[in-house]
């Protein structure tokens, strides 16, 4: 500290001190804040493409149709598992806070404690989401040129069935979903007759769904995934410091801690966004 020939009081810094902190933050959660609205302007820009490219295709799959598998072979169960995979991610946030909190009371069990159940909880998404995606590409042959889910823009009747859930004779109206299923690894879209409209008695098949569904549904989902990736790996390492005691030694303490909990967070309310666009919508 120093006076000047005016009498007012002078702050020394050095070069790298930072000088005085802006909104009475650390440079390092001001830096983390920055990163995280960059970060939301790049997932708001992947949701937008995705809004305007649905808006813009005749049909669209429908979200009850294609999520509606459980584990152990359970169908028709629409957007259950889905659900379950974000009730483990929303309560990963509650988990975080509780560890935070008890950085704020520079209670090293605590923190090592409500990070390790942060991280289960991270964990088991990642596994959910690796399960989702198995089922879609292994099961159901979704890829990001490949969509085979469909649905009808218009009434009519199978001439044939498809060995699932599909019999020859039965009916459909427009908006009914269907699934093109694999036989001997190839595609066998069904026929139909159309039984209403301007080309009723008219001989169709059925038609792939929109590539642009599976390829940014790939694409939107992998990209948070690899941010919940990201954070369980980061949550790993700090919580190995906090139980080593590492951050106790330091001046400001579990401020790492802090940090961690704030892209924790984003990542979360992400994917209440994607959740809602992808799966609800």
């Amino acid at each position: 500290m120093a006076t000047d020939t005016t009498g007012q009081v002078k702050v020394d810094s050095g070069t790298w001190d930072g000088g005085n902190e802006p909104f009475k933050a650390s440079y390092g959660k001001l830096m983390m804040w920055y990163f995280l609205l960059s970060d939301s302007f790049t997932f708001a820009g992947f949701l937008i493409a995705y809004g305007a490219l649905r808006i813009s295709m005749p049909s669209w799959p429908v979200p009850d149709f294609v999520f509606s598998l459980l584990p152990g072979g359970i169908e028709n169960m629409p957007l259950i598992f889905v659900t379950i995979m974000t009730f483990v991610l929303l309560f990963s946030s509650y988990t975080m806070v509780r560890a935070v909190q008890e950085g704020h009371q520079e209670n090293r069990k605590g923190v090592v404690f409500w990070m390790l159940l942060t991280i289960i909880g991270g964990s088991a998404f990642l596994g959910c989401q690796a399960w989702e995606w198995n089922t879609l590409i292994g099961k159901e042959h979704m890829t990001i040129s490949t969509n085979p889910f469909g649905t009808h823009t218009e009434s009519g009747v199978y001439l044939e069935g498809d060995g699932h859930h599909i019999n020859e004779g039965d009916t459909f109206a427009e908006g009914d979903s269907y699934l093109i299923h694999q036989h001997s690894g190839e595609f066998h879209p069904l026929s139909y007759k159309v039984t209403e409209g301007d080309d009723a008695g008219t001989t169709k098949q059925m038609e792939f769904g929109p590539k642009a569904f599976g390829a940014l549904f790939y694409f939107i989902t992998g990209f948070h995934g690899f941010h919940v990736f990201s954070g369980v790996l980061f949550l790993i390492i700090i919580m190995v410091n906090s139980f080593t005691g590492l951050y106790a030694e330091r001046k400001n303490g579990y401020e790492m801690v802090e940090k961690i909990g704030l892209y924790w967070h984003f990542v979360d309310l992400v994917w209440v966004f994607v959740f809602l666009v992808f799966y609800l919508i």
